[in-house]
């Protein structure tokens, strides 16, 4: 496999969340190939900002717009093209749904509580930052 540009591995995301009543829900997708639940995330880049890139491909891949919070929740890695990625993880409060967006005939989306989605994801650090959104705790301070 040819390895990939140095900055393909410096990626952004999202956890998508919004208010139902009193609870908090995330929106996951799914990969590509194994249908794995996960979140909106890519590649940042050149001459684009992690905020812009998360942004783009929660659009792109959730079909989602919304309102980030610019200060990060923290980033994790994962393995993949033979080197590891390093994801900086955002909070996007949901503000609009679309009904069709660039990705949704290989995606699936599905909204969950935070608990259904920090079981549904694989990677033990992104249910940390699941795990983290909660009503207590909103990611956009009201002050």
């Amino acid at each position: 496999m040819k390895s990939k540009p140095f900055w393909f591995y410096h990626q952004s995301g999202v956890i998508p969340y919004r208010a139902s009543g009193s609870e908090i829900e995330v929106l996951l997708i799914t990969s590509r190939r194994r249908w794995r639940w996960i979140i909106p995330k890519g590649v940042i880049d050149p001459g684009t900002t992690a905020v812009e890139s998360a942004c783009k491909e929660a659009y792109e891949e959730a079909g989602i717009r919304g309102r980030v919070n610019p200060q990060p929740l923290g980033e994790y890695q994962y393995r993949k093209w033979g080197g590891v990625c390093t994801v900086q993880m955002f909070a996007l409060e949901v503000l609009d749904v679309l009904e069709t967006w660039p990705e949704s005939s290989v995606r699936r989306r599905q909204w969950m509580s935070v608990e259904e989605a920090a079981k549904a994801v694989e990677e033990p650090t992104l249910k940390h930052f699941i795990l983290s959104i909660s009503p207590a705790k909103p990611p956009f301070s009201t002050s």
